[in-house]
C-alpha cells in the first residue's frame, strides 16, 4: 500500500518518496556555512557628510589682517551660512546647498572673486568635498574644482605635502624618507606612520581625504541692534521725543532680554529737515538690558541737547553687545559683616552721574607700574562693576594699605621744630619709613622717606623727608 501525503502537510525527503526514514540511507556531515559580516564585504567608502557637503577654498595671494579676513567673511556670509576663517590668509565656504542659486561652480567662483578683488584682495578659488581638500587645491595658485568624491585622492596625490602646511620638522623628515607628496604620504602603513610623524598628522590625512569629519566653527558676525523709525511730525519738545523714542527702546530691552546681552554703548541720532543729524552717545559702567533704565538715562541726556532744527525722525544704534550677567546677591545685607549692594546699583548711580554732569567729570582710577607715588597711577573711564568679585582686577591689597587714596596735587612744604614736621601741632611719626629712590633714567629723580603721621586730631597723613639737603618735610596725601 502506498502512502499519500497529505495536502499542507510537512513531511520529509524520504516520507514524500515512500520510504520511512529508518530506511533512510546516511548521508556525510556537511560544515555549517561560515558566516561573513556584511560591513567586511561592503568596499570602502566615503563619509555620508563627505558626499553631501561642498566646500569652497579662498586663499589670498598675501596674509590679510584679522579685520580684513572679518569683512571678507561678512560678505561671503550672503552665499551661504556656513563660512570659516583659515588666518591668516584663507576662507573656507560650505555651498553645496546653495550652489543652484549662483549659476553653479562657475557663477559662484566669479561671484566670490569679484568680492575678494572690490576689499584688494586677489584671490584663488578650489571646489572640493572636504574642507583640508579645498584649501590644499586652492593653495596651488591654480582654480580646481572636484565635485566627485571618489576623484579627489587621485586630484590629491600629485600635490606637495607643504600644501598641508605641517611643521618643517615633520616635513624634513618625510623628504629624507622620499615622501614629497600627498599620495605618496597616503600609500605608507598607517599604524608606522602615526608613530613616526605624530598622531595629528594621520589625523589631518583622514580629514583631508574624508575619512573622518572635519568640523569646522563657523564664523558669526558681531550682534548688534539698529531700527529707525520716521515722525510723521516734526518734534521740537523733549517729551515729545523721548516718547517717539520708547517703541525702539521697547524693541531695543526685547532684542536684549531674548538673547541674553547687555548694552555697553548705545548712540542716539535725531534727524532734521536741513542740519546735519544730532548725535547723542550714551556710555554705561555695566551692560544693560533694562529698556526703562535705558529710557530714563536717554532721557537725561536728551534734556541737555540743543537742537538746531525739529526733529523729523530718529535712530538707534547698538556697538557691540555684552553678555548680560544677573546680579550676585550677598549673604549679608548691605553694611553688615562687608555685605554690600547689588552691582546694579553702584553701575545705576555711575550712569546717573554721566548723564548729569557729563562723561568727562565721571572717571575711573588705575594703577602704574612704578614708586613714584606722582606716576603710579592714571585716570580711566569707569571700569565696569565687577559684582561679587570684592578686589576690583589688578589692584594690589598690600600696596592699597601703605598708600593713602588722597594725594596733594603737588607735595606742601611743612615747618619743622626740633627736627619733626608740625601741622596743626606736632606730628607723630608711625612705624618705619618707606625709602623710595627712583626716577634717575628720566630726570625726575626723587630721594624721599615716607611716614604715616598723626595729628593731634588723630588724622593719618602721608609725609616724607628729602633725603637731600637741606632735607625738608612735606605732606603729600591723606588717609580715610
Amino acid at each position: 500500500m502506498t502512502l499519500l501525503p497529505i495536502p499542507g502537510a510537512q513531511c520529509s525527503p524520504d516520507e514524500a518518496a515512500g520510504t520511512r526514514p529508518d530506511e533512510a540511507q546516511p548521508r556525510p556531515a556537511r560544515p555549517a556555512p561560515r558566516v561573513v559580516p556584511r560591513r567586511a564585504l561592503a568596499p570602502p567608502r566615503l563619509p555620508e557628510t563627505a558626499a553631501v557637503e561642498l566646500w569652497v577654498g579662498v586663499h589670498l595671494s598675501e596674509p590679510a589682517p584679522a579685520e580684513t579676513l572679518q569683512r571678507l567673511a561678512l560678505r561671503a556670509g550672503r552665499y551661504t551660512p556656513r563660512v570659516s576663517l583659515e588666518p591668516p590668509d584663507g576662507l573656507l565656504l560650505e555651498v553645496k546647498g546653495s550652489l543652484h542659486l549662483f549659476a553653479g561652480v562657475t557663477g559662484l567662483r566669479r561671484a566670490v572673486t569679484d568680492e575678494c578683488r572690490r576689499l584688494g584682495m586677489p584671490s584663488v578659488l578650489a571646489f572640493a568635498p572636504t574642507p583640508r581638500a579645498a584649501l590644499a587645491l586652492a593653495r596651488t595658485g591654480r582654480p580646481h574644482a572636484v565635485l566627485d568624491p571618489a576623484q579627489l585622492v587621485g586630484q590629491l596625490a600629485p600635490l606637495p605635502l607643504a600644501k598641508l602646511r605641517w611643521p618643517e620638522d615633520i616635513l624634513a623628515r618625510l623628504a629624507r624618507s622620499g615622501v614629497r607628496t600627498i599620495g605618496a604620504a597616503l600609500r605608507l602603513p598607517r599604524d608606522g606612520f602615526a608613530r613616526r610623524f605624530g598622531v595629528a598628522q594621520l589625523a589631518t590625512l583622514d580629514a583631508l581625504t574624508g575619512r573622518t569629519r572635519d568640523l569646522r566653527q563657523a564664523h558669526r558676525a558681531r550682534v548688534r541692534f539698529r531700527r529707525r523709525r520716521a515722525l510723521s511730525c516734526e518734534l521740537e519738545s523733549q517729551p515729545a521725543i523721548h516718547a517717539a523714542l520708547a517703541p525702539l527702546l521697547s524693541e531695543l530691552g526685547t532684542f536684549l532680554t531674548a538673547r541674553q546681552y547687555g548694552v555697553l554703548e548705545l548712540e542716539c541720532l535725531l534727524e532734521h529737515r536741513h542740519s546735519p543729524p544730532t548725535r547723542c552717545l550714551m556710555r554705561l559702567a555695566a551692560p544693560v538690558a533694562d529698556a526703562h533704565r535705558l529710557g530714563e538715562l536717554l532721557g537725561e541726556r536728551l534734556g541737555k541737547l540743543t537742537l538746531p532744527e525739529p526733529v523729523r525722525g530718529c535712530e538707534l544704534r547698538s556697538a557691540a553687545l555684552m553678555p548680560q550677567r544677573p546680579d550676585c546677591l550677598h549673604l549679608w545685607q548691605p553694611g553688615e559683616h562687608g555685605g554690600g549692594g547689588p552691582s546694579s546699583e553702584a553701575s545705576g548711580l555711575v550712569e546717573r552721574l554721566r548723564a548729569r554732569l557729563g562723561d568727562e567729570a565721571i572717571y575711573g582710577l588705575t594703577l602704574l607700574e612704578g614708586h613714584r607715588p606722582e606716576k603710579a597711577w592714571s585716570r580711566t573711564a569707569p571700569p565696569a562693576i565687577v559684582g561679587c568679585s570684592g578686589t576690583p582686577p589688578g589692584s594690589d591689597p598690600g600696596r592699597s594699605q601703605r598708600r593713602p587714596l588722597w594725594l596733594l596735587p603737588a607735595p606742601q612744604s611743612l615747618p619743622v621744630e626740633d627736627g619733626l614736621p608740625r601741622r596743626r601741632g606736632p606730628l607723630r611719626l608711625l612705624g618705619e619709613p618707606e625709602r623710595i629712590e627712583t626716577g634717575w633714567w628720566d630726570g625726575e629723580e626723587i630721594a624721599r622717606d615716607y611716614y604715616t603721621a598723626a595729628d593731634n586730631h588723630g588724622v593719618l597723613l602721608w609725609v616724607f623727608r628729602e633725603r637731600e639737603a637741606p632735607h625738608g618735610w612735606y605732606l603729600h596725601g591723606v588717609f580715610g
